[in-house]
């Protein structure tokens, strides 16, 4: 099996050797533990020439003769039509929140954001599947084509890193663009620490309207969960531009925890309540441990 290889001109901060070295890693990790579970074959029935039999359907005016099942016709005098399973190519797409609030952490949430997808889309593009990113904030800001085989790693990395932030979240907006973009369904994976003030539940739910697989990945910083913040304080939201000035006290800070536990919490029920596979993972967790996470509860691939 060949290997990735980095050259100066496709190297970047992010995806240096060790980050290409790691990736390989769990390739084969995928390859060997999940042998059978991970290559995404998706089957569909088409009336056509394809390598399983399926079933039949009534005939219809304009339905090729040729899929007839004469046979059949012989012993009933029905006319029906042989529907055959054929592998269609799976496409992933990751829509990436490109959004101010990704911006905090250390390291920040958007760069593990950016190594997580790069992750996962190489074990996709390594199985041969058609890997797409899709950013966003508060709309849809680009797109990486779909593209298939290991060799397309380096472009993707290109785009990845030359990514430009935004300001605001509007998870809704950019997914109906998405949808409306993309009418080829798939998977779509969803990185994202989601402080949407309008919420996620829409957003989500029209990826499930549309006829998509939908992953979600809950990024965070736990420096979120403990702010070292005492007294008085004028607070600024890194996306809207908001100020409220407030009195920082033990007791608000326990509130404050108790509010993103809950939120956290939420998100996951809603997500598991609609079969929606859900990972939460702080940026201080390697990001290679999360990939095996997807990878040990079948996630992603199957």
């Amino acid at each position: 099996m060949a290997k990735i290889k980095a050259t100066a001109a496709q190297g970047t901060a992010l995806f240096d050797e060790a980050f290409l070295k790691k990736i390989e890693y769990l390739y084969i990790v995928s390859k060997k533990v999940f042998a059978g579970k991970l290559r995404a074959e998706r089957k569909t029935r088409k009336t056509a020439s394809g390598i399983e039999f399926a079933d039949h359907r009534n005939y219809a005016p304009g339905d090729d003769f040729r899929y007839l099942d004469w046979k059949v016709y012989g012993r009933t005098e029905k006319l029906l039509l042989r529907l055959f399973e054929e592998e269609e190519d799976l496409y992933i797409y990751f829509l990436l929140d490109t959004s101010a609030s990704m911006l905090l952490g250390s390291p920040r949430k958007l760069d593990y954001a950016k190594k997580v997808s790069a992750a996962l889309a190489y074990i996709g593009l390594s199985n041969m599947d058609r890997v797409s990113v899709v950013p966003f904030n508060e709309k849809v800001t680009g797109r990486l084509a779909p593209s298939r085989g290991k060799g397309q790693i380096f472009k993707l990395f290109s785009f990845l890193s030359d990514l430009r932030e935004g300001e605001t979240t509007r998870m809704v907006e950019a997914f109906k663009t998405f949808a409306a973009q993309n009418q080829r369904r798939g998977v779509a994976v969803v990185v994202s620490d989601f402080y949407d003030p309008r919420g996620y539940e829409e957003a989500l739910n029209l990826l499930r309207y549309q006829r998509f697989e939908t992953y979600v990945i809950h990024i965070f910083d736990e420096a979120e969960l403990t702010p070292r913040l005492r007294g008085d304080i004028e607070l600024v939201d890194c996306e809207s531009g908001e100020r409220r000035s407030v009195t920082v006290t033990p007791r608000l800070l326990e509130r404050y925890r108790r509010a993103h536990s809950e939120f956290c919490d939420e998100l996951e029920d809603f997500c598991l309540k609609r079969r929606i596979l859900y990972f939460r993972t702080p940026i201080q967790t390697p990001f290679e441990e999360l990939i095996l996470r997807v990878f040990r509860a079948g996630g992603f691939l199957k």
